[in-house]
Order: C-alpha cells, then structure tokens, then sequence
C-alpha cells in the first residue's frame, strides 16, 4: 500500500521522466529502496536518503514527508531553489538577478 510519501515520489519521479533506475542513480539509493519507498509503508525511511531524493526531485524533504499535503509542490520547488540559490557565489547570484531582470522585461 503506498503512503503519501510513496505517492509523491512516484508522481514526481514519473514527472521527471525517470525511470527507478535513474532515480536510485542520481540520488546514490538503490532502486529496491525507491521502489519500497513508492510501494510500502517502510517503518523509518531515512532522513540522509530522503533528503537526497528531495534534492533530485527538485522539492524540499519536507514536501515528502508532510502527510497533510499542506506544503504544495509549488512551494517546495521555490524552496529548493532558494536553498540552491543561498549557497551559491555572489558572482552566480549576480549572473541570476540579471537573466530574471531579462526575463521580467517580456511582461
């Protein structure tokens, strides 16, 4: 029986075309983990994994893991970004404010 963390990682898996194999790869687990996370009610997925499957996914952990469905996908996209984005050198942050100010001109 999938759980609502199983859900969201297939929805998204499946949205980023990736095939089990692919997401196992690109988030250094196995594809019988990914599958048992889809499809089973593991007892304790661990944090260390769950994050890195979040990252490749393009969300946060936290959108995973929320039974409530409170956090949108929307949401947890801009998050991750904006993680992404505060970790970054300020020579890349300036390159990305410019090409959003480009971009903001075709309004």
């Amino acid at each position: 029986m999938a759980t609502p963390l199983g859900e969201k990682i297939r929805d998204l898996r499946k949205a980023k075309g990736y095939t089990l194999d692919r997401l196992a790869e690109l988030s250094d687990s196995s594809k019988s983990y990914i599958w048992e996370l889809e499809n089973k009610n593991p007892p304790r997925p661990s944090a260390e994994k769950i994050g890195k499957i979040a990252a490749v996914l393009g969300v946060t952990a936290d959108y995973l893991i929320d039974p409530t469905d409170a956090i949108k996908v929307e949401d947890a996209t801009d998050n991750a970004f904006f993680r992404k984005y505060r970790e970054m050198d300020p020579t890349t942050k300036e390159k990305i404010r410019r090409m959003l100010d480009v971009l903001g001109d075709d309004e």
